[in-house]
């Protein structure tokens, strides 16, 4: 069976109940992405005037194509590290873009440098310029290889600068202290929301790119070895799009919360290993886990505390992992 995407945008809008972007304008960076084009379809379908910024230096046209028809949604390709300059008003920024696979790291650590730093210091200007909401997508990279599990959002983090992984944690890092000086020195509204393991489809399933689930379910669709690092025991904690877009939604939509840090995750954790024989299983797959060495710096588990998501956004993830999943292979199947 082909995957519906219409379905899952409806189950967005659903559990978003009365909340409303409603003739908002909203500047969503990095909005080709796999995030990113979720979110910006999400705000297209309430009704919001959207402006979807990216260089596709990892991003795809391929995301966003059902929607640079609609009078609503402006593709503007460039790259946020470099200056830009908006006449019209805008509402809500949403900080998004940034490579971020591990893959990646080695490959364009001054590339994901930018995007975070200088990145977030023109999207900050854009909404000092505007009086507009700042979004700021950080991620659970903040927290290193934690050594408190689950993790708070008060957790400083255990983080090795001079690593491979440095480049993107690290430049997360200095993008949070940028928002928050904003927020100090000049008013301006933001919300730093550490994302957690996000899948689902659009995820890149190239070998380029190299995320966890979707290597897995390529190999595995494929009957190739699958790829497990290190004895597959370190964990993950993986949170289905559609939460987590409602999760950032009902982030930047309610009132009163300037200058707070949340995490978004499903706090269910699972280990690599037994991610990958529940991809065989539902795949029917003959694979084999074929295993290498662990990457330098590679956290041995991660799983967030999501008290202040439950408590102060009323939100918690509702798509269990198997069902996820079955989602993104059929997304995967279709394109293959």
């Amino acid at each position: 069976m082909s995957y519906n995407s219409g379905e899952d945008l409806a189950i967005i809008q659903k559990n978003l109940g009365e909340i409303s972007f409603e003739d908002k304008r909203v500047l969503v960076t990095g909005g080709a992405g796999f995030l990113g084009s979720w979110m910006c379809e999400a705000l297209i379908a309430q009704n919001a005037q959207v402006i979807c910024l990216d260089n596709l230096a990892s991003g795809q046209e391929q995301n966003i194509g059902h929607l640079k028809d609609n009078e609503n949604f402006t593709f503007l390709r460039h790259d946020i590290s470099q200056p830009i300059v908006f006449d019209t008003k805008v509402d809500y920024v949403i900080h998004m873009a940034s490579r971020a696979s591990p893959l990646e790291f080695e490959q364009f650590p001054i590339q994901i440098m930018k995007a975070n730093t200088l990145g977030t210091w023109i999207a900050l200007g854009i909404a000092k310029k505007f009086g507009a909401r700042l979004l700021f997508t950080s991620t659970s990279e903040c927290y290193g290889d934690s050594q408190i599990i689950p993790t708070p959002e008060t957790y400083y983090g255990n983080v090795n600068s001079l690593g491979i992984r440095g480049c993107y944690d690290e430049a997360k890092r200095a993008g949070e202290a940028t928002c928050m000086a904003y927020m100090r020195q000049h008013g301006v509204d933001v919300r730093i929301v550490r994302i957690f393991n996000t899948y689902g489809p659009r995820m890149r399933a190239d070998g380029y790119y190299g995320r966890v689930v979707p290597r897995f379910i390529t190999q595995a669709i494929c009957n190739e070895p699958m790829t497990v690092f290190g004895d597959g025991s370190q964990t993950r904690s993986f949170c289905y799009i559609t939460d987590q877009i409602e999760g950032q939604l009902r982030f930047i939509a309610k009132d009163g919360l300037n200058g707070e840090v949340i995490n978004i995750g499903n706090p269910n954790e699972l280990s690599v290993v037994d991610l990958a024989h529940l991809i065989k299983k539902i795949t029917g797959s003959e694979s084999i886990l074929q295993h290498f060495p662990l990457p330098q710096d590679d956290p041995h588990r991660r799983c967030p505390i999501i008290t202040k998501a439950q408590e102060l956004l009323n939100w918690s993830p509702k798509v269990d992992l198997e069902t996820g999943l079955k989602k993104t292979i059929s997304y995967v199947t279709s394109y293959e």
